[in-house]
């Protein structure tokens, strides 16, 4: 008989958001592998399900990730859970996936609620392209290594923060990225949850007299056009017409392609632009 490895989603918040099919693998399952047994016990008290469980989190999940392959490989059926949401987005569960397709065990993902899609579709923000960076590490090297790759994007962009830690990362962004829209999602499905939006000096000033408290998700607008417009005019208002065709052809443009995106960059007709490309 063999076993199989099951990656459950389970609720953000509200117990209520599990779905059926989570609550009948966990059923089904022989052993419940839990991030942290005494948060899932509150779970599985909830919907009255007694099961054996072990401990599976970021500190043994390379040694434990082997003990359950043992298991399946015995035959056991296994549901892998975190504490909320979706096993290996920012919770463990990708170490074991990973030697599951190295050692061809089967494992099925059963979806579930995750705490930056909701975070997203609260924010307002665009919703059609977007990043997911996680938590930003504690050190500002690192952070502005990640800065530095992300600040260009024109997805909105998707963080989780501790509250503990929250006022620093904002501060961090404001300086480093400039003041963007953001919204702010506190809690989210659970009683105190709350939605702030505006940009971020804005937040920043809430949170110097409302002291952070609970779990957050921090979606940030992309780059927005006007932003990519004003850096563009930076690196060509203090040359003449002619050097600014010049840097157009140096770039390879044929002279008149040039005159063009001049034009366009000015917001001028081509006409006026022609008559600076005469001595070029």
């Amino acid at each position: 008989m063999s076993g199989k490895l099951f990656l459950v989603g389970t609720p953000i918040g509200n117990l209520k958001d599990i779905t059926l099919r989570a609550l009948e693998v966990i059923k089904e399952s022989d052993i419940v592998a839990a991030e942290d047994t005494r948060q899932t016990i509150k779970l599985l008290n909830y919907f009255n399900i007694k099961k054996a469980m072990i401990s599976y989190h970021k500190f043994n999940e390379n040694d434990k990730s082997l003990d359950i392959i043992d298991e399946i490989e015995s035959g056991k059926k296994i549901a892998l859970v975190t504490d909320a949401g979706m096993p290996g987005i920012s919770d463990p569960g990708s170490v074991i996936v990973k030697k599951c397709i190295e050692k061809n065990i089967e494992f099925e993902v059963i979806p579930g609620a995750t705490a930056l899609i909701t975070g997203l579709v609260y924010s307002g923000l665009d919703s059609s392209k977007f990043v997911f960076r996680g938590f930003l590490p504690r050190g500002n090297k690192e952070r502005r290594e990640i800065i530095e790759e992300i600040k260009d994007y024109r997805d909105s962009i998707i963080f989780y923060e501790a509250p503990h830690r929250l006022k620093s990362t904002l501060s961090f962004l404001l300086q480093e990225i400039g003041d963007r829209n953001v919204a702010i999602c506190k809690e989210l499905t659970k009683l105190y949850e709350n939605i702030l939006r505006g940009n971020i000096s804005e937040i920043l000033e809430y949170y110097e007299k409302n002291n952070p408290r609970g779990e957050y998700v921090i979606v940030m607008e992309g780059k927005s056009d006007e932003e990519i417009e004003n850096e563009k005019k930076s690196t060509w208002e203090d040359m003449t017409v002619e050097e600014h065709i010049k840097k157009y052809m140096e770039k390879g443009f044929s002279k008149k392609d040039a005159i063009k995106l001049t034009a366009k960059d000015r917001g001028v007709s081509k006409s006026e632009i022609y008559k600076a490309s005469l001595d070029i």
